[in-house]
């Protein structure tokens, strides 16, 4: 017998004693059913996992009413007496003309790492995330919900805004900034009278 050969049969007897999976071995420092080897797919695919939410979003709604009514009313009446003869007459007439124009129009753009919290269905993931910043004494909070499916994950690990179904996206703020933005009580009253 060659020494190759003694030495592939020698090879074939030693990697017959291991188990033909590593997570079979007591003491394993391998869980099979996460591992994920150096040169895998890096993409968030099952709960606990990672992934980058670019948030782009731009809305812009507006609406217009306009209304012009017009009325007339003529009311005549005659009388006729042998020597005399009287007329009567009453009109009433109105115009109305009313116009209002609402514009509103909102930007966010971020990013914000979400954890997958559950997987639904065949293949869609359950995404949430926050994030709570501190600028200039304005608390400003950042959450975002929805569903994602995998194909919509690039290979970066990172999902468009746009490509969330079911998004439910939330920047709010509070502090000085906020505080100026809201209107006083006595304006509300007003408001709320029909003052103004």
């Amino acid at each position: 017998m060659s020494n190759k050969h003694a030495m592939a049969v020698a090879l074939a007897c030693a990697l017959s004693a291991f188990p033909l999976h590593a997570q079979q071995a007591s003491g394993s420092m391998i869980e099979p059913d996460t591992y994920r080897g150096l040169a895998a797919d890096r993409r968030a695919h099952q709960v606990g996992d990672t992934l980058t939410v670019v948030v782009t979003e731009a809305t812009q709604a507006s609406a217009s009413a306009n209304t012009d009514a017009d009325s007339d009313v003529q009311l005549a009446a005659n009388t006729h007496g042998k020597r005399s003869q009287h007329n009567y007459g009453l009109g009433l007439s109105g115009s109305d003309a009313g116009e209002g124009m609402t514009t509103r129009a909102g930007t966010l753009q971020a990013q914000l790492t979400v954890r997958v919290t559950a997987l639904e269905g065949k293949d869609m993931l359950r995404i949430r995330g926050e994030q709570t910043m501190v600028v200039n004494g304005e608390k400003q909070h950042f959450s975002l919900t929805g569903l994602v499916r995998p194909e919509d994950i690039s290979t970066t690990n990172v999902v468009l805004s746009n490509r969330i179904s079911d998004a439910n996206i939330e920047f709010t703020g509070q502090g000085d900034v906020s505080e100026a933005q809201r209107r006083s009580i006595l304006y509300r009253i007003a408001r709320w009278l029909h003052l103004i």
